[in-house]
């Protein structure tokens, strides 16, 4: 899917311009050290309380309760790496990085280097077939060509990846350590030994307690419990925002190629929180510096301006949204259930 667009009304980049004085005239793009002062408080706290738990509880199969609110907490501590690299939390690079590093090796387990250059370039080109690292042919197929010469295994996920989206979401946290892997390998992260010393500190202190605490097939359930629950649910704070959303050409100024490929969804605080304000993905997408509680002002003024350009705006529900994104991949499908079929009738 291609964007249309409509003819240029103004100067490619003088509508950003003129949308980015309103914002920055409003103040929104001030820091918030209040905010995240509570906010890594809060999420620290949950990290804390977890492994605390783990280790009151003991040798118990109550521990998969322990398993899930530990995939919430991951998930949380990812959520606010992510803040981390966007530099909302902190002005300068330095303080950013260290704080990222330890959220994102020393925490959850993931290279904060490798994702940082993986979220950069999709920031950069959203929804791009080719330049888009997040829509890239791989496990699930984004782009309909791409879907088309798939056999085995990967033929039969392409075929029917709308109903595997989220069971594939389970193998996401392992994904994301064996890419963090692969990254500090062909030398893609700037600091290599130190983010390696951080994942083999986090896989080391992980396993050891698991492996102390509990017998091996509790560990065995805990581990497989927590990564899978981890994967799903940081997969469903990102499924929302871009997928089922046009694919752009590369032809299309700043503020078009943002708003028209990102998708909002509505709801109050608990939607705010729970996703990390990655629900606002428009406006984040437009300020990427901004921070995440000012991004809720800069809503309807952002969706006002879009209006009185002409800009279609996208926002739906929590539920819409993931249905909108799964009927998209079954659309993407089409062609190779098509040809499957095709082949086995010849």
């Amino acid at each position: 899917m291609t964007i249309t667009m409509e003819p240029p009304r103004t100067a490619t980049g003088s509508d950003f311009a003129v949308l980015s004085r309103r914002i920055t005239g409003e103040g929104l793009m001030q820091r918030r050290p209040a905010y995240y002062i509570v906010r890594l408080s809060v999420v620290t706290l949950m990290l804390l309380g977890g492994w605390t738990a783990f280790f009151v509880i003991g040798s118990s199969w109550w521990q998969l309760v322990t398993a899930a609110f530990l995939a919430v907490t991951f998930t949380q501590v990812a959520l606010v790496a992510h803040d981390l690299a966007h530099r909302q939390v902190f002005r300068t690079k330095r303080p950013s990085e260290v704080a990222g590093r330890i959220a994102g090796n020393l925490g959850v387990g993931m290279s904060y280097g490798w994702w940082m250059d993986k979220h950069t370039r999709h920031h950069n080109n959203p929804n791009h077939d080719d330049l888009d690292p997040d829509v890239a042919p791989e496990v699930l197929i984004w782009a309909t060509e791409s879907a088309l010469g798939r056999r085995g295994l990967a033929g039969f996920i392409t075929r029917h990846q709308a109903a595997l989206f989220f069971p594939l979401l389970t193998l996401l946290a392992i994904d994301l350590k064996v890419s963090s892997i692969k990254s500090l390998r062909n030398g893609t992260v700037k600091r290599p030994r130190l983010e390696s010393a951080l994942l083999i500190l986090h896989a080391v202190g992980y396993l050891t307690a698991l492996l102390t605490v509990l017998s091996p097939l509790q560990a065995i359930a805990f581990l497989l419990v927590h990564q899978a629950l981890f994967g799903v649910y940081l997969g469903m704070t990102f499924a929302p925002n871009h997928k089922g959303m046009p694919h752009p050409t590369g032809d299309e100024d700043f503020l078009r190629k943002q708003v028209l490929t990102s998708r909002n969804v509505r709801g109050g605080w608990l939607t705010d929180a729970a996703l990390g304000g990655l629900n606002y993905q428009i406006e984040h997408h437009l300020f990427p510096g901004m921070p995440t509680p000012n991004l809720r002002k800069a809503q309807p003024i952002v969706q006002a301006y879009c209006a009185e350009i002409g800009v279609a705006y996208e926002q739906t529900s929590l539920i819409t949204s993931y249905r909108e994104a799964l009927q998209y991949l079954h659309e993407v499908g089409a062609p190779a259930r098509a040809e499957h079929a095709a082949r086995r009738a010849g």
